[in-house]
């Protein structure tokens, strides 16, 4: 069952986000810099629903927190992303007293009237379960100490005409910065990464062995069966392969289309409805886009 509104708290504001957890309050309206230092306070524990962007680094967090429907141990230093709309608890065993870290927290209206506000979307892991957080090297995390160290003193000055667009940019910059160490970490990490890939591919090729009529499988199913998010699982594929989810299932789809059209005496529209098409002609297009021929000339050529 869905939470409905009572189920949850929501937090809309920075100011709200920041006096709930018990933070200082924020210099600046809609962005605020916090420093995670060991303390023993705890918000209340509950389902939570912030409007906000958050971008956090955490070390030495004892216990779990809990994220969509799992929980991950944050003992080692990860550096986390949420998106405005995406719903948390805050666990009432979380141990902070080793705490260390800090926290970007920014309402989406610093970004209108800067084109970041258009561009954040494409910014992937925005979208990504805390388990495919990024590790930053001491490099890494030196480069974007010294840009939080920058909007930190941004947001204590006065506001004045140039303020919003001084912020956003420098936000943006953060942001390409984690862009690039998020790309680094799928090539440094490729054993964890090739290991997704290779079930990744036993699903694929399972799914199309199937005997029986199977509907087109989708990227979302593939995501899910291997546990992580759509968004991590396509930025993984082309890191390795160059390709996206979508291509590979198209792969696939046409090399299981193949064999039934050489194998079987099944129809063009019969093959078609066995891979799951709802429509034949779309089959077919797909297939000349792939091969160059339609499905049956390339069942006649191969006569």
């Amino acid at each position: 069952m869905k939470p409905t509104a009572k189920d949850f708290l929501l937090i809309d504001s920075v100011s709200a986000f920041t006096e709930h957890f018990g933070f200082p309050k924020p210099t600046h309206p809609l962005l605020a810099v916090i420093d995670l230092t060991p303390t023993t306070h705890r918000p209340p524990p509950g389902l939570m629903l912030r409007q906000l962007y958050i971008i956090s680094l955490k070390k030495n967090l004892k216990g779990k927190l809990r994220y969509g429907q799992l929980a991950y141990d944050y003992s080692e230093g990860v550096l986390a992303f949420y998106a405005p709309g995406q719903l948390c608890t805050a666990p009432a065993d979380v141990d902070t007293s080793e705490l260390e870290g800090w926290m970007l927290v920014f309402h989406p209206d610093l970004l209108h009237r800067h084109p970041l506000g258009k561009k954040i979307g494409s910014y992937n892991f925005f979208s990504y379960q805390v388990h495919e957080a990024l590790h930053l090297s001491a490099h890494e995390e030196a480069v974007l100490d010294g840009l939080l160290h920058g909007l930190r003193a941004e947001v204590a000055q006065p506001i004045d005409g140039f303020s919003h667009e001084v912020i956003a940019s420098q936000l943006e910059v953060l942001l390409n910065y984690s862009n690039r160490f998020y790309h680094r970490q799928f090539l440094t990490r490729r054993p964890a990464a090739h290991d997704l890939l290779s079930r990744f591919e036993e699903l694929l090729a399972a799914y199309f062995a199937q005997p029986g009529e199977q509907p087109l499988p989708t990227v979302q199913h593939f995501a899910d069966a291997l546990h992580v998010s759509p968004a991590y699982l396509g930025d993984m594929l082309r890191s390795l392969t160059g390709q996206t989810t979508q291509q590979h299932i198209h792969n696939q789809l046409i090399e299981r289309a193949k064999q039934l059209l050489l194998s079987t005496s099944l129809s063009v529209s019969e093959t078609a409805f066995r891979l799951g098409f709802e429509y034949p002609p779309y089959f077919s297009r797909l297939f000349k886009s792939k091969t160059g021929l339609t499905p049956a000339a390339f069942r006649f050529s191969a006569q």
